[in-house]
């Protein structure tokens, strides 16, 4: 292999991306991009959607952006949507699940409420996440992993560290 692995972070809001993603490159090296921050910083945006009270994502301007780095390799990305990237760009992709009583608790101490917040629970519950990043990717590479306690994601960084230790040796 050419380049160290790249490694996708998806799930709905408040399943744990960001903590276990932040956590993984902390631990590994790997650096870290988090596409929302990403969209933010450099204002990556293509209007606002007023039902779930928050701004559209401009795809195309993120992709351009994180091009270079995803070439490189060794980066981990976390995003609660993946079907818009690259298929060639990830060796990995983790979907994060949470039981649904245990997300509403966090989406609802995040101030999510009304439409969003029912969209969100909607999401993880028909689990339209996995089968997003199954369509996306080669079924062999997407993993879904719960992402309940601190213990599970404990296991996940451990299982994902194995496996990097695995493509890199």
């Amino acid at each position: 292999m050419n380049r160290k692995p790249n490694i996708m972070i998806t799930g709905t809001p408040g399943t744990g991306k960001s903590t276990l993603g932040r956590e993984l490159a902390d631990r590994t090296g790997l650096k870290y991009i988090n596409v929302g921050e990403l969209a933010k910083e450099n204002n990556f945006f293509d209007g606002f959607d007023q039902d779930l009270v928050c701004p559209v994502i401009d795809e195309d301007r993120v992709i351009d952006e994180m091009e270079e780095d995803m070439n490189d390799g060794g980066v981990v990305v976390d995003y609660h949507g993946c079907d818009f990237f690259p298929k060639r760009w990830f060796d990995l992709v983790i979907v994060l699940r949470t039981d649904n009583t245990k997300l509403y608790e966090r989406l609802e101490k995040r101030g999510y409420k009304g439409k969003k917040l029912r969209e969100n629970i909607e999401c993880e519950i028909f689990g339209t996440l996995l089968e997003e990043a199954q369509e996306a990717y080669d079924r062999q590479i997407v993993q879904e992993v719960k992402n309940d306690t601190p213990d599970d994601m404990e296991d996940n960084l451990t299982k994902i560290q194995n496996w990097l230790e695995q493509r890199i040796c």
